[in-house]
C-alpha cells in the first residue's frame, strides 16, 4: 500500500502522525511510498584520534561529505507549521490544532525558502484530496544558527509538491544554496541529504544516485516525472530538504520513500530541481502554477511488443486512452480498441503510437509526460505518430492541466500528461 507521511512530526505526535500515513493506491508488491527525508547516525571520535573526512570517488568525481555539509548546512532550515482544525496541540501547547515539521533550504538573499508543499498544507494523507489544499495558518522557520522567525507562504505547487516561503531577511545571516540541474545527475554519483528527520535538525546522510527519471506521487492524480532515486537515508521530517551533489549544488528536493516498514529502506526519491525551478518562477509571479496538458494516457512500447503488434518502431508511447474534449481529442489522436494479451499484460492494439515530440524521440516510460510538463498551456507541439503502419506528424495545442481527470477504461501504466 502506498502511504504518505507528513514531513513532520514533533515528538509528542510522532506515533499518531505515522499512523496517518496512508496514500491510497494499493501496489501489488505490498510496498508503501512515504513522503519524508534524510536521516543520519551520529558518530563519535575517540579522544586523541584524528578525524578523517569521508571522501569517495563517484560518477561525479571526488565526493567529500564533510566539505559538502560545512558549506550547505547553514542554508538548510527546519520548517514548523500550524494548521487549524486538528485534534492535537499546537506548537505552543494549545488545543484544537495540528502541527507539522519538515525541512527546507534558503534559495535567495531576499529570504526565499524552498520546501515541500505537503509540509505547509493540509495535504491529504490518504492520497485522495477531497478539496483544494489549505495552507497552514502559521509557518515558522528555524535556522542553523538557532534564529527562528515567522514565514509567509508565497504559494505552493501540488503537482510538483513544492512550496515557496519568504521570511524578512533583516537581521538574518542567510546562506542561499546554489541550484544544479537534473541533467548533470548520473547513476552512481554521490549525493548528500541534509534535514530534520524525526525533528533531529541538521542531520546528514549520504548515498548515491540509484536511478533517474522515476515517476513518483504528487499531491494530485498526476505523477512527478524525472524524479531522482537515492539510497541516502530519508525519513519523516526530511521532507523539503536538499539533495546535494559533489559540488554542493541542490539537484533535488527530498520528498518520499518506498517502504514496507514506515522507515527508510534505501529507496528514497527527490523532486528534480529543474521542475522545482519552473514552479518557483510562477510562484514568484503570482503565487500559483499552471502546467501544460495533452489529455492522453499511454503504455510503453518496447521492441518485442512492437514486433507482436506489428509497429515499425522500437520505442514510443502507445495511446491507451484519450480524454474527451481534451487537446489530444481535438488533435485527432486515437486509442486502440483491439484487445491483445502479451507477456501477461493486456493491451489495446490498433491505435496511435507517439514516437517523438518536436523531434525528440520517446524512449523511457516517462519521457512523454516529462516533455509535456516542461511546456506551457497554449504551446504547440508536433507529434511524430505511427498510425496504421505509417508515420505522420500531428500538431497539438496544449491545454492547461486540470486538478483531476475522469478515468477512461483500466488504469494506465504511465501517468497522463
Amino acid at each position: 500500500m502506498r502511504r504518505r507521511l507528513p514531513g513532520l512530526v514533533v515528538a509528542a505526535l510522532a506515533a499518531a502522525t505515522l499512523g496517518l500515513g496512508a496514500c491510497g493506491d494499493d501496489s501489488s508488491d505490498g510496498t508503501s511510498t512515504v513522503v519524508s527525508t534524510t536521516t543520519s547516525e551520529a558518530t563519535t571520535t575517540p579522544a586523541g584520534q584524528a578525524r578523517r573526512a569521508s571522501v569517495i570517488e563517484s560518477a561525479g568525481g571526488p565526493f567529500d561529505s564533510q566539505e559538502i555539509y560545512a558549506k550547505a548546512a547553514p542554508g538548510v532550515v527546519t520548517v514548523l507549521s500550524v494548521l487549524g482544525g486538528g485534534s492535537g496541540t499546537d506548537l505552543f501547547g494549545g488545543g484544537g490544532r495540528s502541527q507539522g515539521q519538515g525541512s527546507g533550504f534558503v534559495i535567495s538573499d531576499a529570504g526565499e525558502i524552498l520546501t515541500n508543499a505537503h509540509v505547509v498544507t493540509d495535504a491529504s494523507t490518504t492520497g485522495t484530496q477531497s478539496g483544494p489544499l489549505q495552507a497552514a495558518d502559521e509557518v515558522y522557520v528555524q535556522f542553523a544558527d538557532h534564529n527562528q522567525v515567522e514565514a509567509r507562504i508565497v504559494g505552493f505547487d501540488p503537482f510538483a509538491d513544492v512550496a515557496l516561503l519568504r521570511v524578512d531577511p533583516d537581521g538574518l545571516d542567510l546562506r542561499p544554496l546554489p541550484l544544479g540541474s537534473e541533467n548533470d545527475v548520473a547513476v552512481g554519483q554521490g549525493v548528500a541529504a541534509i534535514g530534520s528527520p524525526f525533528g533531529q535538525e541538521q542531520s546528514l546522510s549520504v548515498g548515491v544516485v540509484s536511478a533517474t527519471d522515476r515517476t513518483i506521487d504528487s499531491l494530485t492524480q498526476f505523477g512527478i516525472d524525472g524524479a531522482i532515486q537515492t539510497d541516502a537515508s530519508i525519513n519523516p521530517g526530511n521532507s523539503g530538504g536538499p539533495l546535494l551533489d559533489a559540488a554542493g549544488e541542490v539537484v533535488g528536493i527530498n520528498q518520499q520513500i518506498n517502504t514496507t516498514s514506515g522507515g527508510n529502506e534505501g529507496v528514497g526519491f527527490a523532486v528534480p530541481i529543474d521542475l522545482a525551478e519552473r514552479a518557483i518562477g510562477q510562484l514568484r509571479d503570482g503565487g500559483s502554477v499552471s502546467y501544460a496538458y495533452a489529455g492522453v494516457s499511454t503504455r510503453p512500447l518496447y521492441p518485442q511488443l512492437a514486433d507482436e503488434l506489428g509497429i515499425d518502431a522500437d520505442t514510443g508511447a502507445i495511446v491507451a486512452s484519450v480524454q474527451p474534449n481534451s487537446p489530444a481529442s481535438e488533435a485527432g489522436l486515437q486509442a486502440g480498441d483491439e484487445p491483445v494479451r502479451f507477456q501477461g499484460l493486456e493491451y489495446k492494439a490498433g491505435g496511435d503510437v507517439i514516437v517523438a515530440v518536436d523531434g525528440e524521440e520517446i524512449q523511457a516510460n516517462s519521457d512523454l509526460p516529462r516533455m509535456i510538463s516542461l511546456l506551457d498551456p497554449g504551446d504547440v507541439v508536433t507529434l511524430d505518430v505511427v498510425r496504421d503502419g505509417e508515420r505522420q506528424q500531428i500538431e497539438l495545442t496544449l491545454g492547461e492541466r486540470p486538478d483531476d481527470v475522469e478515468p477512461q477504461g483500466p488504469p494506465p501504466e504511465d501517468p497522463e500528461p
